[in-house]
């Protein structure tokens, strides 16, 4: 929740937002709901260690753009990054 209230004063101030799909307040898709409600070009990437729990498909459905496996190396996190915010 404290994201989405730092967020929401100054939301064109973030050119990215990586959130973890598990937390302990609000889930991740959640948060990116409510980011992309405030603006909706926002790039999201979602951090999981559950693959089963949502798709690529399915976030892209929500307007995630790029849907992260953990454990990530700097390779894959550098790839999502630069595939969010080319989109």
């Amino acid at each position: 929740m404290e994201a989405f209230e730092l967020f929401s004063k100054t939301p064109e101030e973030f050119d990215l937002v990586i959130t973890d799909l598990t937390m302990p307040q609000i889930s991740g898709v959640v948060l990116a709901k409510k980011l992309l409600n405030t603006r909706p070009d926002i790039p999201v990437i979602l951090s999981t260690g559950y693959s089963n729990v949502i798709d690529d498909q399915e976030a892209k459905n929500l307007g995630i753009r790029g849907l992260l496996l953990k454990p990530a190396s700097i390779r894959e996190l550098d790839a999502a990054i630069r595939k969010a915010l080319e989109n």
